[in-house]
């Protein structure tokens, strides 16, 4: 099931066509790998409402509900200021390296989008952000780790928006 988390600064949102409340995942989103066999596709992802000076975007998926510290599926830095929308499969197509942005090495061990594929039980969270930044120089390299990733976005985070879906095994 999917369900939308609210906005942290009410005029700043994000929706998503693949991440609809009350809609269950499409399995294109899922891990590909492991005990998942999905198509390990990025979700589609709209924001709306940035702060005017906004100078670039960011955006991340995070596990909270996963064993330890939590599991970085996605981190994605270096979106232009004027991009309002990421398409279904960005990571993997190709879309994100044509707009310059770079991809963080996910807690899967493998750079760019890493789809859900919890242990069998309790369904997890995941919390899909996007965050308006103050700068286009985020001094991040294609398969940096992303919990270093999210500390560099933090940094220069103005605004951010947050929806956040549920998908259990």
């Amino acid at each position: 099931m999917a369900s939308r988390g609210a906005a942290a600064d009410s005029t700043f949102t994000i929706s998503s066509t693949d991440l609809a409340p009350a809609k269950p995942i499409g399995r294109d989103l899922l891990f590909d790998q492991s005990e998942c066999k999905g198509g390990n596709r990025s979700p589609q992802i709209s924001w709306r409402g940035a702060p005017a000076s906004t100078r670039g975007f960011a955006v991340t998926i995070f596990d909270p509900d996963a064993p330890g510290r939590g599991w970085w599926h996605w981190a994605v830095a270096g979106i232009p200021a004027g991009t309002d929308r990421l398409p279904n499969n960005a990571s993997a197509s190709g879309v994100l390296r044509k707009l310059g942005a770079v991809e963080a090495r996910n807690d899967w061990d493998t750079d760019g989008y890493g789809g859900p594929c919890p242990p069998p039980g309790k369904p997890h969270r995941y919390v899909v952000t996007v965050y308006a930044l103050n700068s286009d120089d985020l001094r991040l390299r294609q398969g940096t780790p992303a919990l270093m990733f999210e500390h560099e976005i933090r940094t220069m985070a103005i605004a951010s928006a947050q929806l956040t879906f549920t998908y259990g095994r």
